[in-house]
C-alpha cells in the first residue's frame, strides 16, 4: 500500500532521482580511486609470470648416477630372477649362457625376454650363447645390424661416402 501511494504521489521518483544522480560523478573518478588502480597495474607488472600449468610426465634420470653394465654366467634358471632385478633397477645385463644347457638356457633367454619387453627394454643376441638384455635408458647400436641396413637401402653401386654419414 505504501509503495502505491508513493508511486500516486511522485514521492518515489524523487528517491529515483536522487539515486540516479548519487551514482553518477560530473567530475569524473575519485582520485583515491586513480592510485588504487595504478598501484594494482603496478602490482600485475611486478609479478613474476607464472608458467601455465601442464601436467607433463616427469622422468628421472638419475642425474649424477653413472650407468652399469653387468655381466652374468648363471649356473641355473633360478638365477633369471637376479637379472631380472638388474633390468629394473636400470642396469644393462651381458649374459653368458655357457654354464647351462640348451634346454635351461632356452628358459632363461625366454623368461628374461618377457621381463625385458615389459619394461620396454631391448634385447639382442651378441654371440653364440651371449645375449645383452637393456632397460628403457639404454640403447643398443649394432654394427652388423647398421651395415644390414645400409646394405638393404644401397643401390648396386658400392659407395664409401654412406660410411661417413654413419
Amino acid at each position: 500500500m505504501h509503495k502505491l501511494k508513493n508511486w500516486v504521489t511522485g514521492d518515489d521518483l524523487e528517491d529515483d532521482i536522487y539515486s540516479i544522480d548519487d551514482e553518477f560523478d560530473p567530475l569524473g573518478p575519485d582520485l583515491n580511486s586513480l592510485d588504487d588502480n595504478e598501484k594494482q597495474l603496478d602490482k600485475l607488472y611486478t609479478q613474476k609470470p607464472q608458467p601455465p600449468k601442464k601436467h607433463l610426465k616427469v622422468v628421472d634420470h638419475h642425474a649424477g648416477s653413472s650407468s652399469q653394465v653387468m655381466v652374468i654366467e648363471p649356473k641355473a634358471f633360478e638365477e633369471a630372477l637376479e637379472i631380472v632385478e638388474h633390468l629394473r633397477a636400470k642396469r644393462a645385463t651381458i649374459l653368458n649362457l655357457h654354464m647351462l644347457d640348451m634346454a635351461q638356457s632356452q628358459r632363461v633367454v625366454d623368461f628374461l625376454s618377457g621381463a625385458t619387453h615389459a619394461i620396454d627394454g631391448q634385447q639382442q643376441r651378441i654371440g653364440d650363447g651371449v645375449f645383452i638384455f637393456t632397460p628403457m635408458n639404454f640403447e643398443v647400436a649394432s654394427y652388423a645390424a647398421r651395415m644390414e641396413q645400409l646394405s638393404a637401402h644401397a643401390d648396386d653401386s658400392w659407395n664409401p661416402n654412406h660410411m661417413l654419414k654413419y
